[in-house]
């Protein structure tokens, strides 16, 4: 899922007036995406970033949308932070979560 045209400041305030939690993590993912347009572009580089977020995470947020024209092509740098929402206010139960219901298979 998407949200467009939000501040990453606007659904910080959405996800707390629900008694959840929005985490705000330090790790980042650079990638460049290729297209004949730029959207194309900007849709490959921002599916490759995301390949990069840990599974454990849920969320990421856009903070570099970077479009270069070339004769025939265009070329996007995307830069994603990786968030996390949950209902719980510590990132150590998303990990026991996790280790939990890898135990489980």
């Amino acid at each position: 899922m998407s949200v467009e045209n939000m501040t990453a400041a606007a659904l910080d305030t959405s996800v707390r007036s629900a008694d959840w939690h929005f985490m705000w993590l330090t790790e980042a993912h650079s990638c460049l995406g290729i297209g004949r347009t730029a959207e194309a572009a900007r849709s490959n580089a921002i599916a490759l970033a995301l390949k990069k977020v840990q599974q454990r995470f849920n969320a990421a947020e856009l903070s570099l949308l970077k479009i270069t024209n070339y004769p025939g092509f265009q070329v996007a740098r995307v830069i994603l932070q990786t968030r996390q929402i949950q209902q719980h206010a510590s990132l150590g139960l998303v990990d026991e979560m996790t280790l939990r219901g890898s135990a489980a298979y």
